[in-house]
């Protein structure tokens, strides 16, 4: 009958060789079905059945016992497939004896001597390293995670707190149900075999048992057979003397050597113990070296190895050379404390021995002390930089000009206001002497700017660090150190929050003492004020340093520090903004009312002069100059939206344009001693060259003046404020319609006073003429002559308003229809008058005072209005009339005999003949 499985084969061992109870493993083919299939196996000719373990159809693990042949086959057999063979051998070293009084080439270590070769090999220590029997299939959770989750348990199947979900997740936290199925079977099998344990155990040492009963019953057959077991003198009493004497024979000869030996043992065990412990007894002189080299790295290190390995010793010696390794510690952690505490510091080193101190278990919280101590240290920067400047450490105040303004000229601020652009650098590109022309409280505030910003970000990085724990290495995180660190940055949040706004409070109250003095309570200017002597800063001054606070405001609101931290800085930008617009106005209205002594009274084709232009690239330069200070970046507010700026601003836009006007008008009365104004008009022309264009270098007379600025007013009204009010719509400036009402109001009073004042100079000499003129040579309407001409006072009268006609024309043709419709109007009054008061007439002087006043008429209608119409009207209607034909062809003969003597000073009268100046 053949068998249904193939008898056993081995066809490996290891190890190959080894002593008596070496472990081996043996594999194989049909090495059996299962732990009850496997009935029989044998190394050397010594069955080892009791120590085998069963792991596979290949695979078997036992012990080699103390085998007769020194090599031999390796021999399974099994219920299914009988006795088996083998193709490997296995050899048993058998370990070499020592006499007590031989020689031994090395020296044996007592202390690894085993004290119980003689008691059998215990169950335990043939337990499985698999006790399920399947494979171990690794999971993905920590050790740290599952600690966690079953405190107080182990995951090893021999303790007493053995929890078996904890090992099922940890070692096969991926194998199958049917696989766990396979295991709790093998789980029983175990089981039964482990009942029996406590025959194992006697069957591990029974040839021993039977030795030692054959020994002790050949001695008994023996003792009996002489029959002096219980005799005196028996040969068990012989020879337990002889054994003593034999002893104390032993112990006389051999107590020197064994003295000599035991001395030696002695130092040799010193010796063992002082280089086994080298490291203990060199740690101090290697900590005090490491320290002095700056490896604080490998000084913790082998200090976490010496108190983890002596920490608890109680050998005195080693507890005498642990505490003087801790003294040293100690000292470590002092100058560790004393570094970490020195400013100024790099982030970096700060964070490094803070890690270091958490590693040496340093008392208190070192990370916290250095956040206090960088606090403090940035609040004294801080106000050391003010104390520099006020004390006069710093270089220079701003640089004066001849007139002791520091502020620049209003036409050069555009230019040094638009190099801080949007997104540019905190600082504006400077020249070498940039110190020198610089304002303090500028460059103070520049330095301030960089101390904040140099230092606060290391100092909100420093508290992030603390905060998520991230400044302790991975032995701090191992002892808690990072969960300590966030408790207590959660405790400390509050005070740290305290320490950001008193830094952020400080760099404002240093600001405002020094820019906005009248911002601080009184008790606080004598910390942060002593400004009172320095330079009052210039619009163009106030925007760059405006550009400088932003700048550190943004930088800080990149570190993402909460709004409400920087609240107050928002604050100060407000302040600073409108105090920039407040003195940028003031500062204009002062640059305005100089304008005046620039004009050059140098007149363009439409009768302006640079005046008006002057001012309006003032005005313009202003506004963009307030570009920066008004655009509302985010989180800030636009202060024209204010109320009380909204009307300050209004209040001095329109202070500017009054200055400007009353600049004008003072202009006007403006005297000169190298003008004489007391000639007449007819002398003045008698100049061909007194009227040819107004050249450069030119002095205008006081008439010429009123002219000029009269057309400058009307530029000023239908150009210039128009522009003005476009200009302050698009920098978004509110009130811009009351601005321009006032403007145009306190302009069109200006031309009508001094428009009055010159056809006052103008108007009356020419009406003045005419009465003496006509009754010159005793002349009498009711008896003169047949007429034959116009008289000389009617043409010297002609004469004057050219000359009029001329001064205005030179200046603004624009202005000669207005001037001249006065004059004509003064004097047709005048003629009106006159004839009136004439009592009577004859007919020649009727007809002398019609030809006169319609050649008067005639030579000035281009210039008449309804006034002076109706003027001559009444002067006409006072006269006679003409009824005879001869009269009135004598009169039209000697008008047309005037028109053609007079025709070339006429033609100025002539609408066509109004033309522009060309120069």
């Amino acid at each position: 009958m053949s068998r249904a499985r193939q008898p056993p084969l081995v066809t490996g061992i290891s190890p190959k060789e080894g002593a008596a109870w070496t472990k081996v493993t043996i594999r194989g083919e049909n090495l059996g079905t299962g732990p009850a299939d496997l009935i029989g196996l044998s190394i050397c000719g010594h069955n080892c059945l009791l120590t085998a373990e069963w792991m596979s159809a290949s695979k078997i693990v036992c012990r080699v016992g103390p085998a007769k042949d020194d090599k031999g086959e390796i021999i399974v057999t099994t219920k299914s497939g009988g006795l088996g063979t083998s193709t490997v051998s296995f050899k048993l070293i058998r370990p070499e004896r020592i006499g007590i009084l031989d020689q031994s080439a090395v020296w044996v270590d007592e202390l690894t001597f085993r004290t119980d070769r003689n008691k059998g090999i215990s169950p335990l220590s043939l337990r499985p390293s698999n006790p399920l029997g399947i494979d171990i299939d690794k999971g993905k959770i920590s050790p740290k995670d599952l600690e966690l989750t079953f405190p107080g348990m182990s995951a090893d199947f021999t303790s007493e707190n053995f929890s078996a979900t904890w090992y099922l997740i940890e070692n096969h936290a991926g194998s199958s149900f049917d696989q766990l199925k396979i295991a709790a079977s093998n789980l029983k099998k175990q089981a039964t075999k482990k009942n029996e344990g406590s025959l194992a155990y006697v069957k591990g040492g029974l040839s021993t048992f039977f030795e030692a009963q054959d020994a002790l019953s050949a001695i008994h057959q023996k003792l009996e057979s002489d029959g002096t077991e219980k005799v005196e003198g028996s040969m068990t009493q012989r020879l337990e003397n002889i054994l003593n004497r034999a002893s104390n024979t032993a112990d006389t000869l051999f107590q020197e050597v064994l003295g000599r030996k035991d001395k030696a043992d002695s130092t040799r065990n010193a010796l063992n113990v002082l280089q086994r412990f080298k490291f203990l007894f060199n740690l101090p002189l290697n900590i005090e070296r490491n320290i002095q080299k700056g490896d604080y790295d490998v000084v913790i290190n082998d200090y976490e190895k010496a108190k983890s390995l002596f920490g608890n010793t109680e050998v005195p010696v080693f507890q005498k050379v642990y505490a003087e390794v801790e003294t040293r510690i100690g000292a470590l952690r002092s100058l560790l404390l004393e570094k970490l505490l020195q400013t100024p510091s790099t982030l970096h080193d700060q964070k490094r021995y803070i890690r270091y101190l958490s590693d040496l278990h340093a008392p208190g919280d070192p990370a916290w002390q250095c956040i206090y101590a960088q606090h403090k240290w940035i609040l004294q920067l801080m106000q050391n930089c003010r104390d520099e400047f006020i004390s006069g450490q710093r270089v220079g105040a701003g640089a004066l000009d001849p007139e002791g303004d520091t502020r620049p000229p209003a036409l050069g601020r555009l230019s040094h206001t638009a190099s801080l652009k949007r997104g540019g650098s905190l600082r504006t590109p400077r020249s070498s002497n940039w110190h020198f022309e610089t304002p303090q409280q500028v460059q103070f505030v520049e330095k301030l700017s960089d101390v904040v910003i140099g230092q606060l970000p290391n100092f909100w990085k420093l508290w992030i660090s603390y905060v998520n724990g991230s400044l302790f290495s991975e032995t701090g995180e191992k002892s808690g150190q990072v969960e300590k660190s966030k408790k207590n940055a959660r405790q400390r949040q509050n005070d740290f929050k305290k320490m950001i706004e008193e830094l952020t409070s400080r760099l404002v109250k240093l600001i405002r003492g020094a820019l906005l003095p009248a911002t601080l309570p009184q008790g606080e200017l004598s910390l942060y004020g002593g400004w009172e002597s320095k330079t009052e800063l210039a619009g163009s001054w106030l925007t760059q340093i405006i550009h400088t606070v932003r700048g550190c405001h943004e930088a800080l609101s990149a570190m993402e520090i909460p709004n409400d931290l920087l609240q107050v800085i928002q604050d100060l930008l407000l302040d600073l903004r409108v105090h920039c617009l407040m003195v940028t106005l003031v500062h204009t209205t002062e640059d305005v009312n100089r304008l005046a002594e620039k004009e050059d009274w140098l007149v363009d084709n439409e009768g302006i002069t640079s005046l008006p232009s002057r001012f309006e690239q003032c005005m313009v330069q202003m506004l963009q100059s307030l570009k920066e200070p008004l655009e509302i970046k985010p989180g800030e507010t636009n202060v024209l939206q204010l109320d009380q700026v909204q009307d300050q601003a209004a209040e001095l836009s329109v202070r500017i344009m009054k200055v400007f006007v009353n600049s004008l008008e003072q202009l006007s009365t403006k005297t000169d001693g190298d003008i004489n104004t007391s000639h007449n008009i007819s002398v003045d022309l008698s100049s061909p060259d007194r009227f040819t264009g107004i050249q450069e270098g030119f002095t205008p007379t006081s008439e010429q003046r009123l002219l000029i600025i009269l057309s400058n007013c009307q530029y000023l009204e239908r150009h210039t404020f128009l522009n003005l009010a476009h200009h302050f719509e698009k920098h978004s400036f509110t009130g811009t319609e009351k601005i321009t009402r006032v403007s145009v109001d306190a302009v069109r009073g200006l031309d009508r006073k001094l428009f009055e004042a010159y056809i006052e100079r103008r108007a009356d000499p020419i009406a003045g003429s005419l009465e003496p003129g006509i009754y010159a040579g005793y002349f009498d309407w009711r008896d003169c002559q047949t007429p034959t001409g116009v008289r000389n006072y009617l043409k010297e009268a002609l004469v004057n308003i050219i000359a009029v006609h001329a001064e205005v024309f030179t200046v603004s043709k624009d202005l000669v229809p207005r001037v001249l419709s006065r004059i004509v109007e003064s004097v047709a009054d005048e003629m009106c008058r006159l004839m009136q008061c004439v009592s009577s007439f004859s007919k020649n002087g009727a007809l002398q005072a019609r030809l006169e006043l319609c050649a008067l008429r005639d030579a000035i209608a281009t210039y008449l209005n309804a006034d002076s119409n109706a003027s001559f009207k009444l002067a006409l209607e006072s006269l006679p009339q003409l009824h005879s034909g001869a009269d009135k062809k004598l009169l039209e003969e000697l008008l047309n005999k005037f028109k053609s003597s007079m025709q070339l000073q006429l033609n100025c009268f002539q609408a066509s003949s109004v033309q522009p100046i060309k120069r």
